[in-house]
Formats: structure tokens, sequence, C-alpha cells
């Protein structure tokens, strides 16, 4: 699990998501709870944000996640 976090893209894709996905996730949760001003919340901007940080996010923690296994690979071998 250490090499993971060692490595770099994975932690680039990690802070992207943070960062991209929180403010929607969290609005969804406090609208959820009932701690929203609004029950059923349209956040077009958080939205956008969080369309726009999936795909680099998950792209870098799946080039990470390669990276990884191929250098314990050759490691290994």
């Amino acid at each position: 699990m250490r090499d993971y976090l060692r490595n770099r893209w994975i932690r680039i894709g990690l802070v992207i998501a943070g960062v991209g996905w929180t403010p929607l996730l969290a609005i969804c949760a406090l609208a959820d709870a009932g701690l929203w001003h609004d029950p059923n919340p349209n956040p077009v901007g958080p939205g956008l944000l969080y369309f726009f940080t999936f795909w680099p996010a998950l792209i870098c923690v799946v080039v990470g996640i390669v990276k990884v296994k191929r250098s314990r690979r050759a490691r290994t071998a």
C-alpha cells in the first residue's frame, strides 16, 4: 500500500479527486441529512467541477497503479 501512496501519479489523482469531487458530494450529503438550505439542490457549478475532474483523476490513479505494478515486477524479476 505504501508503494501506491508514494507514487506521484496516484497522489496527483487523489488531490484532483479531492478538490473536484468534494463540493458536489458534500452538497448532496448535506441535502440528504437535511442540513442544506434547499432540500432538492441543483448545484451546477460543483457538478461541472466534478464532471471536468472525474476522468483526469481516474486516469492519473490508473497510470500510477500500472507504474507501481510494473516496478514491482521489475524488482522481483
